[in-house]
């Protein structure tokens, strides 16, 4: 749900950071969408292993792990550079990725 609740405001963040220029605002679109796909793609990926193969494949824990460690690894860059801006969903990203990054390896343990 974050992935799209990304997406959506694509417009608004890249008024934020106006006033740039058409290179740079295009840039901040592409970089806001395809990480938003990209969190999409995770949860997609996670929703269809389980469906498909199950919880307790060792398909499924692998998938689960390594879109945790890509979960943690997208937190780890957004903390180290937008969330040192003044936009506030970009300021919880971080939290939000990780949790679901440590619920993503839990959920991959029972």
């Amino acid at each position: 749900m974050w992935g799209i609740a990304h997406i959506f405001p694509t417009k608004s963040v890249v008024s934020d950071f106006e006033p740039t220029t058409r290179d740079n605002r295009l840039i901040i679109i592409m970089e806001w969408i395809s990480e938003g796909l990209t969190m999409c793609f995770i949860g997609v990926l996670a929703g269809a292993v389980t469906y498909f193969g199950g919880a307790a494949n060792p398909v499924s824990t692998l998938i689960y792990r390594l879109s945790a460690l890509m979960l943690l690894v997208m937190a780890g860059l957004t903390l180290a550079t937008g969330a040192r801006t003044r936009i506030i969903p970009i300021k919880i990203c971080p939290v939000i990725k990780t949790v679901t990054a440590v619920l993503l390896y839990l959920g991959s343990i029972y």
